[in-house]
């Protein structure tokens, strides 16, 4: 019945334009557009309109109208969520990308965050200051997300996960009430945030524990491809005994030239002296075609990242994830075997290593239930939409996925989680699935913000 569709989303959008300090758009409206886009290519939802929310009394006003005219509500902020849970078909979405004020408290080392904004917001504030927060190396992917799910990052080894560093959050719930959290304030709720994703409400804003900066190193390595399992030998036996101070992402990926290379990305936070000798130990992994590492700011070092990210603008995606407790040989092989036959320059494989600080946190501390050393696999397939459906490069992604499976572990990283990816979301929160169902439950029964992280049925 499009008319009557069409009469309760001008009756909503009415109520939202009285309600709201914010914008409201609808298809057609100027803003629309840039409110419905995510960074996958591929995603094609087309909402009923978007709420662009300045404060939580607007993001409250909007879960409530939205929930009298039966809108389903998605919530988007970095808008990096590749499956595109940040919009909904026909809903309502909660766009928060107004709110990225950032204020630093430098003698406590906390960060107050809104909602809205972004890994790069963060890191020039804490920067001016000496300080640095623990988060990953995009600097356009929203912290709230970010941190909800996990945070897997370079300063991991050293000062945890982005959830092990939430301080507190306020949080809209599905009711449209908003209340504060904290280690002494909901803490069963504040407990659910350190990972269990955005399943519970709209955070809008966290306090997030920063940390100095030391001497920091950054910057990245690049092996051919003739050196590919060498390489990978060599740094599975290095990553074994990392220090906590340094992280070292690695992609398999394309080179400048096009051609498939092994990048390495160290960060290391510590003395001086020590990370040039680790530098000097990761570039005699074999012969490199460059080695630019050196003095480097963490703002410096997202920039790199950011680079690659809008060098693939456009591209459509379809990613996988798995966790493995080692960089087994076999493992190592697939991976160099799956971008051999890569149905696309952008195809990609990349992963974190799990370790240090991260490790030292109970299971159940926090939602986040996996703590042994592991690395966290990312699998990118990435095409241009030009006449290609993309199903080589999805088939490319899930056979890899395939191909590690008798060398992870059960679950995967929920931030990096598809839709239909139910039985690694089953195990994706280890011993703490049945506790954040109950709390669920309690909170949001109607499943108001199911379009989040994926919570395990039952």
């Amino acid at each position: 019945m499009p008319g009557l569709k069409n009469r309760l989303s001008s009756s909503c959008a009415d109520e939202l334009r009285t309600a709201l300090s914010g914008r409201v758009a609808l298809p057609g409206h100027a803003r629309y557009d840039e409110g419905s886009r995510v960074w996958n290519g591929a995603v094609r939802r087309r909402p009923a309109m978007v709420a662009f929310c300045k404060q939580p009394e607007d993001v409250q006003a909007a879960v409530r109208i939205a929930r009298r005219h039966g809108l389903p509500l998605s919530v988007r902020g970095g808008g990096h969520d590749w499956a595109g849970r940040a919009l909904s078909d026909d809903g309502l979405v909660i766009d928060l990308t107004l709110m990225r004020d950032v204020a630093v408290d430098a003698r406590a080392l906390v960060a107050t965050v809104a909602g809205g904004a972004r890994v790069k917001d963060v890191a020039a504030a804490a920067g001016a200051h000496g300080l640095v927060a623990a988060f990953g190396n995009c600097g356009t992917v929203g912290v709230a997300g970010l941190t909800l799910g996990g945070g897997y990052g370079s300063l991991n080894g050293s000062c945890g996960l982005a959830a092990d560093n939430l301080l507190g959050a306020e949080i809209v719930l599905a009711d449209g009430r908003c209340v504060t959290t904290g280690p002494d304030a909901e803490a069963e709720l504040f407990w659910a945030l350190r990972g269990g994703g955005g399943n519970f409400g709209v955070v809008t804003s966290l306090r997030i524990r920063l940390h100095p900066v030391r001497d920091m190193l950054a910057g990245s390595i690049l092996y051919g491809w003739n050196e590919a399992s060498a390489v990978l030998r060599r740094y599975a036996a290095f990553a074994a005994t990392a220090p906590d101070e340094l992280g070292l992402p690695v992609g398999v990926m394309s080179g400048p030239d096009g051609e498939p290379v092994i990048m390495l990305a160290p960060l290391w936070n510590g003395e001086r002296r020590q990370g040039e000798r680790l530098m000097d130990e990761m570039r005699a992994f074999g012969t490199p075609q460059s080695a630019l590492v050196g003095p480097l700011t963490y703002a410096d070092m997202l920039a790199q990242f950011d680079a690659w990210v809008e060098a693939a603008e456009g591209c459509h995606w379809e990613m996988r994830t798995r966790w493995l407790p080692a960089l087994a040989a076999g493992a190592a092989d697939a991976i160099i075997a799956a971008k051999a036959r890569a149905t696309s320059p952008h195809c990609t494989v990349f992963w974190h290593h799990f370790h240090g600080a991260a490790t030292r946190m109970a299971p159940a501390g926090t939602a986040f239930g996996l703590r042994q050393e592991h690395f966290m696999v990312e699998i990118l397939a990435g095409w241009k939409p030009d006449g290609d459906d993309g199903a080589a490069h999805r088939r490319w992604a899930q056979d890899l996925w395939q191909s590690l499976a008798p060398f992870a572990l059960p679950g995967g990283y929920a931030n990096l989680l598809g839709p239909d990816d139910h039985e690694q979301a089953a195990d994706a929160y280890g011993g703490n699935a049945a506790r954040l169902r109950l709390l669920k439950r309690r909170l949001d029964p109607d499943g108001v913000f199911a379009s989040a992280i994926p919570l395990p049925q039952g």
